[in-house]
């Protein structure tokens, strides 16, 4: 019998619901809904064309664009002719392009458009593997023998014999290499995360299960494909109960398809959750007289049913029927204004969210459960699951994997879903796993319920020249809730005292300054400014030891970016690259 892969179960759509809607996206302004049935055609016909391109089971394509019906049909098409996709992200540079598809082998690329194209071609001679590159839908096709329209792609495979697909389909064993997921490299070049059959496939059963997940649920498909979180959400939790994606028309976008699409299932990084915290708690504050009072009284509310919920209890009496009002009156408005209106599992995952983000938006009736994990373990470790929340904590772990604290504080993984591997990288396959446990790098601790507490990571520990150790990520948070800090970065690795980097939210500083009367051209310098940061550090400095305060602070002209090297395309931060960027602003912060 055939393995339950994940290509196994999209197929079975096409059978059971042919007619149901698999996803759709907007074309001419219109949102256009595609069936099951013919979602699968158009996966089978594109496995049948990389097979009669030449490709033979094991081997990987890579994929370079922003969400897209064509990604997931490459991806889910590889995986059926028995290849392994791996996703690159949008923003990387040529030079990391070629990183990628030369350390894959891939034979075949797909690219969005002319922008994503160029870098293949500037990077074309470091390139011995490669062999066709296919433009997506409605892409401009350069005039290179090397380049195919999506069209002519899909037409390659029309000799090819359905039996000889599902011979492969077919043949996919659990312990197989399923796709790539490439780290976005926190610290060096990206390394390849191996995910088999059975991690993909096991994880999505996990997420289905833990969620509820139907298959009249709807989700927006718009953070990098590349990274596994995403891929769970728009592929293999699609594939395993049927819902149904929309895919968001670019990131510019993404607020107004929100409020369109009104999806019940959403996945966020924390920056996506900041950003609505930021803008909701600025339009909150303009309310004046009987609607502040009344906004004031509803988020009272919704806290305390928010407190009851994470319990897994529901309110009665007096506070039911107040809770009643407050959604009439509150949030049966504020929430489809966000997008969020029809929203029943809210997610944030892949980098740590300040307990007050998650506390406030508690109190609009919206509760935002934390996941942890990483892509060696195909997505979760821990999760905060509905009825069992405590905010702050990165929850319980997920039903069928082992989680235990090593002597040094490290949080160690096993179970079906921990990777096979980091590709062509024995040595530091065999650092991070060990004895079938995967060591995460994070520090963390459990508490008397059983919930899981991230304190920091082994290798942003900071060890101040007293010999303290101190972990940067619970103050950075921290000043993160101000709503005038973007970012932080703590710094005191060997030196004599804590200080730190921040970032303005420029919107939000902007408007301080208009307020106020003052020029809005450099806001960083403003003494207004500087003393607004100054009261948010002494405010977060008194929750926390004495050793652990924050002296000293630079305020920096501009955010952090991904195109400086500061910033992963998941928006983690690359402390190794802050440091070195703003040296300068750094060593001004010691100077006697």
């Amino acid at each position: 019998m055939a393995f339950d892969s994940i290509p196994a179960r999209f197929l079975e759509h096409a059978r059971k619901r042919p007619d149901a809607p698999a996803f759709h996206a907007k074309r001419n302004g219109i949102w256009e809904m595609t069936p099951w049935k013919t979602y699968v055609s158009l996966t089978r016909s594109a496995a049948k064309s990389m097979m009669a391109l030449g490709l033979q089971p094991g081997q990987a394509v890579c994929i370079l664009g922003f969400n897209r019906p064509e990604w997931v049909i490459f991806d889910l098409a590889c995986m059926m002719a028995a290849g392994a996709p791996a996703g690159i992200y949008t923003t990387c540079s040529p030079q990391e392009v070629q990183y990628i598809i030369h350390h894959t082998e891939s034979p075949l690329v797909l690219v969005e458009n002319d922008h994503q194209w160029q870098k293949v071609r500037q990077e074309r001679d470091n390139l011995p593997h490669l062999k066709y590159v296919i433009m997506m839908d409605g892409a401009p096709k350069p005039d290179d023998p090397m380049v195919l329209s999506w069209k002519e792609f899909l037409e390659k495979g029309a000799g090819v014999p359905d039996a000889d697909l599902d011979g492969r389909i077919n043949s996919l064993d659990a312990k197989q290499l399923a796709t790539f997921i490439y780290t976005s490299g926190t610290t060096g070049p990206p390394k390849g995360v191996m995910l088999s059959h059975e991690n993909l496939s096991w994880t999505a059963n996990i997420a289905r299960d833990i969620v509820k997940l139907k298959p009249d649920d709807i989700s927006l498909s718009y953070l990098p494909l590349s990274h596994i979180a995403e891929q769970m959400f728009t592929i293999h939790v699609p594939c395993t109960t049927g819902s149904s994606v929309y895919f968001a028309e670019s990131m510019e976008k993404v607020a107004d398809n929100f409020k369109e699409v009104q999806p019940t299932v959403v996945f966020g990084v924390p920056r996506i959750w900041e950003k609505f915290h930021a803008g909701v708690n600025a339009k909150l504050r303009e309310a004046t007289g009987v609607k502040a009072s009344l906004i004031k009284w509803a988020t009272g509310v919704g806290r305390e049913v928010t407190a009851l919920r994470t319990r897994g209890q529901e309110p009665s009496g007096l506070l039911a029927f107040q809770y009643g009002l407050a959604s009439k009156l509150i949030f049966s408005k504020l929430k489809p204004a966000l997008g969020l209106g029809r929203a029943r599992a809210l997610v944030s995952g892949a980098a740590p969210i300040a307990k007050e983000v998650l506390e406030f938006f508690g109190s609009l009736d919206l509760i935002i459960m934390e996941v942890y994990g990483q892509s060696e373990d195909s997505g979760p470790t821990t999760f905060n699951v509905p009825g069992k929340i405590r905010f702050g904590s990165v929850g319980a772990p997920i039903p069928g994997v082992e989680v235990k604290i090593a002597p040094d504080g490290e949080i160690l993984v096993k179970g079906p879903n921990v990777f096979l591997g980091y590709y062509k990288e024995p040595a530091a396959t065999a650092e991070t796993l060990v004895d079938g446990w995967l060591h995460s790098g994070d520090v963390g601790e459990f508490d008397k319920e059983g919930f899981l507490w991230i304190t920091g990571r082994k290798k942003e520990i900071i060890i101040t020249s007293g010999g303290k150790n101190i972990a940067p990520k619970n103050i950075e948070e921290a000043l993160k809730t101000h709503e005038l800090i973007a970012e932080a970065v703590v710094i005191g690795d060997r030196r004599k005292f804590l200080s730190a980097l921040v970032t303005l939210d420029m919107e939000r500083a902007k408007k301080f300054a208009e307020e106020r009367g003052l020029s809005t051209g450099e806001p960083h310098k403003l003494p207004a400014i500087q003393e607004a940061v100054q009261a948010a550090v002494d405010n977060v400095n008194e929750q926390f030891a004495r050793v652990e305060h924050i002296r000293k602070f630079a305020i920096l002209p501009r955010n952090f970016s991904i195109e400086a090297g500061e910033l992963t395309p998941t928006l983690k931060i690359k402390r190794k690259k802050v440091n070195q960027n703003w040296e300068k602003e750094i060593e001004a912060m010691y100077a006697e």
